[in-house]
């Protein structure tokens, strides 16, 4: 009889969490490295039992503290109680080189396998036998990672097994053989060799993993939590979200104090605060856009993203000129170990990233992008919905096109490392024709940018110094009615700087510093199309200059129960030639650790943030200057409370004080019909506060709400979340008011429902992974917005005229109503495929998969100005689905 023993991947972090304050210069993802067995410890095969042929894998689960020494032992599937104890009392001889996160030895949980296998016993050979050399390495299919530990075993008992590395070397004898692999979590593998005396034969044995990429085999380093409503996701929990297409950051879409516009569309709504109050970065460069086309996935390729952090409220100090919340993406560390690339193709686009270490000099290449033939699959649909031409004329061309790209280069230089990273992104949506005489229109959104950084790691902190140049674009292009094609576009050059540093300065205290600047430049293009000649200037708009400054003071009690954070930020902006604003930013966050599984929570700040539109524009964070700055204060108490340890549960209560609003948005009637009309001239476009004069779109409000999240992260085959969202928002308006028979009373005015406001928000999320099969489901739940005339009708009630004759009646916004809730079904089913050197994805990824609509607005029909008949009221929505067919190759 013989044993075979067998050592497992890292499956769960125990403690020893990475300190990497907020507001630190931290690296871009923690440093983890998993233990590494030094030590075997075989276990006997019990001579009481020799006889019976009892065979199987005793499973354990084993604490490795920071000295690499076994501590508990845990058996966590048994086989036999002869067995099971020989397995335990061998593994408390096992010695490892202990974990460790960010460099400091850490103590974890591991699995560990011992594998029993009664044997008849072999006769040993009369004589010796000439032998060959049999050697190389075992592998997984799919994703090539080495096995170690793997038992090879011949048929006349000839056996081995792996190094940590995978490798093996067999003395083996001449003739035709068959090489048996076994391995813990793998199909066992017969391979067949003929061998002549003499012969040194290298082979990679690649052995059929039983569940393809495992979710408990997953390392998480989380960094400490000090800020107050972080919400992390990382790995699969970014890719496996049904509903977004395999897209990072359209998770966010789904987690607590996030709304949306609309069903579908990316940008969120955070905690009832204007889409554009929400700001994107990263690796803490500033992203001007985030999604393709709205609808679209993010502009950055998934397989760059390690994890996304989210801050709902009250970030931290390094995050400045932000009103709301922040959504922060740290991109993967590049791997050393060989060339990692991925290829992938659905029905909206195609995508590849590669990534290429050169060992001999310390240099990292990652190359990503994506290209999407949207317009090639839905222009021949749009074309045939359009009603027939007239004779002599063509119907346009629809346009529907997006491309990306991202370029990292890296390079260890000493004891730092030096970055060039550039990505980019274009859309472009609309209608073409060549024929003048069509009415056509697009809207282009182009940006690039460029960022070289250098990063210091100090023995308690890190160093960090970078710079940024950007170019964006936003342009709109129409024809028509003979007249040539028109362009009016704003181009903004950019280009900045910043530094970072963080430092313990003491035992419980961190310290840390930094600066950022930004200069941006914008210009107004035009080329007026007539049947003369075009008009055409490029022309400077706006030229705003922002800076900042932070300092963070981290103090941890003894022991660990308090840690206090106070902060200061300190931003400049400047609109040439001669306007100039100042904002104090004082923040404090404090969290009381009560036991090793639950904490209180507190935070508080100060926020400011320049003019904004709907969405995020080249021109509007600049020239808006001159109207001032948006004001507001955040305060957030929470609790969390790890329930078990494969359950956490966060809860978080904010309010927000707007003191000053500056949100324009042309679809607000109110706002709108406040503008001054301007003449359309070379004059009036080079001067700002003529192009956009608002007679009053300041305002004032406040926001409040409560959050909760009970979330089950990577482990046991799946992973989810349950989140929950009672959110308000309000903004000071005025309004127009009617009697009963719709006559036109004056003005009234009072806080009313924020235009974003949906009070009810219900998220809940579960993916689960069989061995081959991914399978996961969403379902969304949300209330409607308030029913004002923005973005959706106003409403009406049913009424009389002077004459007694039915007809609506409008109503003033103070008592309007809500668009009606709305509820929707995700789906995501994947099938993994493993080949010797790559992995193969088929997936089906369906937004709204129960084709609901969202009410966006109601129809009022019938009566005396209605068109006649009986008062009706019909809703108007559009089931807006996407069903995302596609398959991912990983080499």
């Amino acid at each position: 009889m013989r044993r075979q023993a067998i050592s497992l991947a890292l499956a769960l972090l125990a403690g020893g969490t990475a300190r990497a304050e907020e507001g630190a210069a931290a690296p871009a993802a923690v440093a983890v490295e998993p233990p590494q067995l030094v030590q075997e410890s075989p276990a006997r095969y019990p001579e009481a039992i020799a006889d019976q042929g009892v065979s199987g894998v005793v499973k354990l689960r084993i604490v490795v503290d920071e000295s690499g020494a076994v501590g508990t032992v845990e058996i966590v599937e048994r086989v036999h109680p002869e067995l099971d104890l020989a397995a335990a009392e061998a593994a408390k001889g096992l010695r490892f080189q202990a974990a460790t996160m960010d460099g400091k030895p850490v103590p974890v949980v591991i699995e560990y396998e011992y594998r029993f296998v009664a044997r008849p016993k072999v006769e040993a050979p009369a004589a010796p036998r000439p032998s060959a050399i049999v050697r190389g390495q075992v592998r997984s299919k799919g994703t090539r990672d080495p096995v170690p530990g793997a038992n090879l075993v011949l048929a006349d008992g000839t056996t081995g097994s792996t190094d940590g590395d995978g490798r093996f070397s067999l003395a083996v004898p001449e003739g035709e053989q068959v090489v048996e692999v076994s391995a813990p979590g793998f199909e066992a593998g017969k391979f067949h060799e003929k061998l002549k005396r003499g012969d040194e034969l290298e082979v990679i044995y690649s052995l059929d993993p039983l569940r393809l990429r495992p979710y408990e085999t997953i390392v998480h380093g989380e960094r400490e939590r000090t800020e107050v409503s972080r919400v992390t996701l990382s790995q699969e929990e970014l890719r496996e979200v049904p509903g977004t297409m395999g897209d990072p950051f359209r998770a966010v879409m789904l987690l607590p104090g996030v709304s949306s516009v609309l069903s579908g569309v990316s940008y969120p709504v955070v905690r009832g605060a204007s889409p554009a109050s929400t700001g994107y970065y990263l690796d803490g460069i500033r992203v001007p856009i985030l999604f393709h086309l709205f609808l679209g996935p993010a502009v950055v390729h998934p397989d760059f993203i390690d994890a996304i952090d989210f801050y709902p409220g009250t970030p931290p100090a390094q995050f400045g000129r932000q009103l709301g919340g922040v959504i922060d993406g740290r991109t993967a560390q590049p791997k050393d170990d060989r060339i990692h690339a991925s290829a992938y193709l659905d029905l909206l686009n195609a995508g590849g990233f590669v990534q290429a270490p050169v060992k001999s000099t310390g240099t990292s290449i990652t190359l990503a992008g994506r290209i999407s033939y949207s317009s090639l699959l839905l222009a021949p649909l749009a074309n045939r919905l359009q009603p027939d031409p007239l004779p002599g004329y063509s119907n346009p061309s629809f346009v529907l096109n997006f491309w990306d790209y991202q370029g990292r280069l890296e390079q260890q230089v000493g004891a730092g490392r030096v970055r060039l990273f550039a990505f980019g992104s274009s859309d472009l949506v609309g209608s073409e024709s060549p024929d003048p005489r069509v009415t056509a229109a697009t809207e282009s959104v182009l940006f690039h940018r460029g960022d070289l950084r250098y990063q210091l790691p100090l023995k308690d902190g890190q160093f960090e110094v970078g710079a940024t140049v950007g170019i964006d674009t936003l342009a709109f292009a129409s024809q028509g009615l003979d007249q040539p094609k028109s362009r009016f576009g704003f181009d903004e050059k950019s280009w900045g700087a910043r530094t970072n540093w963080t430092d313990q300065l003491g035992k419980g205290l961190t310290l840390s510093l930094g600066a950022d600047f930004d200069h941006r430049a914008v210009n107004v293009a035009i080329t007026a199309g007539s049947r003369g000649a075009a008009a055409q200037f490029n022309e400077p708009l706006a030229v705003g200059t922002f800076g900042g400054a932070f300092a963070q003071l981290l103090y941890k009690s003894p022991g660990e129960m308090w840690t206090v954070i106070p902060g200061f930020r300190l931003d400049a902006y400047r609109l040439d030639p001669d306007v100039s604003e100042l904002a104090p930013e004082p923040r404090l966050t404090v969290r009381c650790k009560l036991g090793d599984t639950f904490s209180l929570k507190g935070g508080a700040g100060v926020y400011h943030q320049q003019p904004t539109t709907l969405v995020q524009l080249p021109v509007a964070d600049v020239a808006g200057l001159r109207y001032g700055l948006q004001r507001g204060a955040q305060v957030d108490f929470g609790a969390e409370w790890k329930a078990l340890s494969s359950l956490h549960l966060s809860l978080d209560v904010y309010f927000s004080r707007l003191f000053q609003t500056l949100e324009f948005n042309p679809f607000d009637p109110e706002q709108m019909r406040n503008l001054t009309p301007q003449p359309f001239d070379k004059t009036s476009l080079s001067d700002p506060n003529s192009v956009l004069r608002a007679s009053d779109f300041a305002s004032d409000g406040y926001a409040y709400g409560f959050e909760v999240l009970l979330r089950h992260p990577l482990g046991g085959n799946w992973f989810g979340w349950l989140s929950y969202s009672l959110q308000r928002s309000v903004r000071y308006a005025h309004y127009d008011l009617y009697d009963a028979h719709d006559n036109y009373l004056g003005r009234g005015e009072g806080y009313l429902p924020y235009a974003f406001d949906q009070t009810h928000v219900v998220n809940a999320v579960l993916s689960y992974r069989f061995q081959r099969w991914t399978v996961g489901g969403v379902l969304h739940f949300n209330t409607g917005r308030p029913e004002t005339g923005i973005m959706t009708s106003s409403t009406m009630v049913e009424g009389t005229d002077d004459q007694g004759r039915p007809m609506w009646v409008r109503v003033g916004n103070q008592n309007a109503d809500r668009l009606p809730p709305f509820l929707r079904f995700d789906v995501r089913i994947a099938r993994s495929f493993a080949f010797d050197d790559f992995m193969l994805d088929a997936y089906l990824d369906v937004l709204n998969t129960t084709f609901s609509s969202e009410v966006i607005s109601f129809e009022y029909l019938g009566g005396v100005y209605g068109g006649g008949g009986q008062l009706r009221r019909t809703a108007q929505g559009l089931p807006i689905t996407l069903p995302i067919l596609g398959v991912k190759a990983s080499y």
